[in-house]
């Protein structure tokens, strides 16, 4: 498997693709899932390099889906990787794994595998870290501009509701990032 080629595949559809009010679903926090993923599988001891691969393009493809539909994102996004990676050498089974990893990620989040929750905890990373203020404000503005909120009260009380309810699966994310996120909860109480 190609990892590089999928990658860069993937980030040339999206540059293409993507809307400009995807302002957290944008490139950006594709990258950004990919690095937490990387981070915490190292933390987490995966040091085999295929299931390391399979994480890293399973994040690199889990919101591929945005650049067709909102809803149900996830699905599309497996459907683009398993038409798009069997051309990098990933097999049936490789394709499998990671069309798991990125139907984990919907939420509510439902991993199966240790490696469905490490991306399940990289795509939520920054509940639990200090820039999670700028990075709330643009799921805000991409939510605003779908009519799917109207204010930031309003959006205030869905991020607490949501926070109030989501747990870290993995041990490292819980020591690395619980603290931060109950700390962050609190300023939007």
């Amino acid at each position: 498997m190609n990892v590089e080629k999928a990658e860069v595949y993937i980030v040339d559809q999206f540059r293409q693709r993507l809307s400009d009010t995807l302002y957290y679903h944008g490139l950006h926090h594709t990258l950004d899932v990919a690095n937490a993923a990387l981070h915490l599988a190292t933390l987490e001891g995966v040091k085999d390099q295929e299931s390391r691969d399979l994480l890293k393009t399973a994040a690199l493809y889990h919101d591929s889906g945005f650049m067709y539909t909102y809803k149900e994102h996830e699905q599309e996004g497996c459907r683009i990787a398993r038409k798009a990676l069997p051309g990098f050498g990933y097999s049936p089974e490789q394709i499998d794994i990671i069309c798991g990893m990125i139907m984990a990620t919907r939420i509510p989040q439902s991993p199966k595998t240790h490696l469905e929750q490490i991306i399940c905890d990289a795509d939520l990373d920054y509940l639990g870290r200090a820039d999670f203020e700028p990075i709330g404000e643009t799921l805000y503005r991409e939510l605003k501009a779908r009519g799917m909120v109207t204010d930031t009260d309003s959006w205030n009380a869905v991020q607490v509701k949501f926070i109030t309810g989501h747990s870290y699966w993995t041990q490292s994310a819980q020591l690395l990032r619980e603290i931060r996120k109950q700390e962050n909860l609190k300023t939007l109480l």
